[in-house]
């Protein structure tokens, strides 16, 4: 039973308008042709290196986040500006609607922004960093052309951003690019203001870390609740990320790459699932990556298997208790409360199954702290082969490459900090 999510991050939409509810015209001086430059970018990155190891005096970090309402009256224009574009009727809204108002109308995304924009204000202040944080959203108040006007009103025009989405693919990387570039155009700002993104960070130590604190305590509370259970056989841990369309999926991260059916997002997702299971010192214990949230007609094919058929099959093989563990996810947002905590647990319960679900990264110190070595990174210039990534497949480029996460739907849309298309 897969969850119905419309204002998911992996959602498949159409052609997208601005939050704003109009799709801006992107001054055509801003970009460069296919391949030629970096658009948008500071001087070291414009000629589009992997890896931008001159230092760069940013003004200003950008916390970019995806949004979400904050009350009831919220909600249906909320998920009329996740959907534009694509004819949604408001009845078909309020199918998805029922998460958030099952929550007053409230996603808790925003206050789980706000908390990390303190957290990292906190961090960078310990370290003697002076560089403000603005904070935008895709979809909801207070939106990136709100952020861009605030960091020009300061005279800030060398950012660096944070997305707050670890892996690479369409929806968690390129879009959060695209609405860079259309806040640019929407703004006139794209002669002014320049942005370049931190790398994504899915195998950085301090996003990895919490999981596994999760993973550990997770089985410990379960050995704990259920005396005599066999970890070995008696335990599936299950991690949990965002399905996304197989279309969009293979055609995530650069395509030289060559990393097959699930292309560069599956792939990651497997890596730093199979780095937290040894480095928990669980390896003895099976798992299995799943997915979650999917959205979209049943026609269209979508990553699997879904976390609730998962779990339907694991009394069969001899599973009494499951771990969850929401590893494509940074925070305890709508995706997390209801399609795990809500769903997934009452899988769990229908089928038998003791269950565990570990906390996302948050505000955790180690993931705060590694969000600020990313902004150092550039700051510094950092050499490749000092950055830190717990898997073999990054550390993740800085400048992304020509064609990296393509939407098949609608192909390539003006986007910065990449190499053009």
């Amino acid at each position: 039973m897969a969850a119905t999510n419309l204002g998911s991050t992996g959602a498949a939409a159409p052609e997208r308008e601005s939050a704003r509810g109009r799709k801006p015209a992107p001054a055509a001086e801003a970009y460069c042709a296919s391949g030629a430059c970096v658009p948008g970018a500071t001087e070291p990155a414009q000629s589009g290196p992997e890896h931008v190891t001159e230092p760069v005096a940013y003004d200003a970090i950008l916390l970019a986040g995806f949004g979400g309402p904050e009350g009831q009256d919220d909600v249906i224009p909320f998920l009329r500006n996740v959907t534009s574009g694509r004819g949604i009727p408001d009845e078909r809204l309020e199918e998805v609607a029922h998460h958030y108002r099952h929550f007053d109308g409230i996603s808790p995304i925003n206050q789980q922004n706000r908390e990390l924009k303190a957290a990292l204000e906190a961090e960078l202040a310990r370290r003697g960093v002076e560089l403000p944080v603005i904070w935008g959203n895709r979809n909801w108040d207070p939106y990136l052309n709100d952020a861009l006007n605030q960091a020009n009103e300061r005279g800030f025009t060398k950012l660096i951003a944070i997305a707050t989405s670890a892996y690479s693919s369409y929806s968690s990387c390129r879009q959060y690019r695209e609405d860079f570039a259309d806040a640019l155009a929407d703004t006139g700002l794209a002669e002014t203001v320049q942005i370049d993104k931190v790398r994504q960070f899915f195998d950085h130590p301090g996003f990895v870390q919490p999981f596994i604190e999760g993973v550990r305590d997770g089985l410990a509370e379960l050995e704990r609740r259920v005396p005599g259970l066999d970890r070995t056989n008696g335990i599936e841990v299950l991690f949990a990320t965002h399905s996304i369309p197989s279309t969009d999926a293979a055609k995530s991260g650069p395509a030289e790459r060559g990393f097959g059916e699930g292309g560069a997002y599956a792939a990651q997702h497997r890596a730093v699932a199979e780095v937290v299971m040894r480095e928990a010192g669980t390896s003895d214990v099976p798992w299995q990556l799943v997915y979650q949230s999917r959205s979209g007609p049943p026609s269209m094919p979508w990553l699997e298997p879904d976390i609730n058929d998962a779990i339907a099959e694991l009394p069969g093989v001899g599973r009494k208790a499951v771990v969850i563990v929401p590893l494509g996810f940074v925070s305890d947002h709508m995706e997390v409360l209801w399609d795990l905590d809500n769903e997934a647990l009452e899988s769990c319960e229908e089928h038998g199954l003791e269950a565990v679900r570990v906390p996302t990264p948050g505000t955790h110190p180690a993931y705060v702290a590694g969000l600020v070595d990313l902004v150092l990174e550039r700051v510094n210039g950092t050499p490749t082969e000092e950055r830190p990534a717990m898997t073999e497949l990054g550390p993740w480029y800085d400048v992304c490459r020509p064609g990296c996460c393509e939407n098949v739907r609608l192909g390539f849309r003006p986007a910065l900090a990449g190499i053009a298309p």
